[in-house]
């Protein structure tokens, strides 16, 4: 997982930005993705996320800006990356570590609002994982999952529609809690305080992932997240202008 230290862009992009839409100089981001490259020994293959649930299965002809939300491999020293400013990024191998795979995960993707089929980044994620592994090995896997930084739950404010998107998962309503600004703007309005992290491993539970790693989701307090540590973190919402930050994974 990258941060935003070390870089070479400047103001609100400093210095980090891996980022090549978000307005940042193009020569910058550049130098700043070989510099990334050089770092972790490979080469990521960088998305053109959408919100959505498509997946792009990764070989060494796979082109950056690829549309997709979901990647997997099982080609060696080839990353498998997710940019984030606020969105959670989910990394999964299995046991044997023999294929690699991560998610994109705002709220959006990991509920399926807008995916065709209806599911979200994490079940098209271990449906293909699976696929491919049946395919490559032919026995049952278990997977393991580490969750990046993301925003946390006492700063992701959404809306009603946000959380009726999530109702019809089972205990998913845990994850939500009455925003302050709801008491003030009347209960109406429907504000409330999500938990990304929460939601997106009762979902990886749910799809029998049990060994879940990385985002502590609040136990220690704001050292994952995005939004409270400007130094550290991008955050989109923060800062409404922002570089992003990847979390790869990858074989040796």
């Amino acid at each position: 997982m990258s941060t935003r230290i070390g870089g070479y862009s400047q103001g609100p992009y400093e210095s980090l930005n891996l980022g090549n839409h978000v307005g940042d100089d193009p020569i910058l981001v550049q130098n700043n993705r070989e510099h990334h490259q050089q770092l972790i020994g490979n080469r990521p293959v960088y998305l053109k996320q959408v919100h959505k649930s498509d997946v792009v299965v990764l070989d060494p002809t796979t082109a950056d800006d690829s549309q997709g939300d979901v990647c997997l491999t099982i080609h060696k020293n080839l990353s498998c990356t997710i940019m984030v400013a606020d969105c959670l990024p989910i990394l999964i191998t299995n046991r044997q570590g023999t294929l690699v795979g991560a998610a994109h995960a705002g709220w959006r993707g990991l509920a399926g609002v807008d995916c065709l089929d209806g599911l979200g980044v994490v079940e098209k994620l271990l449906i293909e994982l699976g696929k491919l592994a049946r395919d490559y090995s032919g026995n049952q896997q278990q997977w393991l999952a580490w969750l990046g930084p993301c925003i946390g739950p006492k700063y992701f404010e959404v809306g009603e529609e946000v959380r009726r998107a999530f109702l019809s998962i089972p205990q998913a309503s845990k994850y939500f809690k009455a925003s302050p600004a709801r008491q003030v703007l009347g209960a109406g309005e429907h504000k409330w305080l999500a938990n990304l992290g929460g939601l997106a491993k009762l979902k990886l539970n749910q799809q029998g992932v049990e060994i879940i790693l990385g985002n502590d989701l609040g136990a220690n307090g704001d050292d994952w997240c995005t939004y409270a540590n400007s130094e550290l973190f991008f955050s989109h919402r923060r800062d409404k202008v922002s570089g992003r930050m990847a979390a790869s994974i990858w074989m040796t």
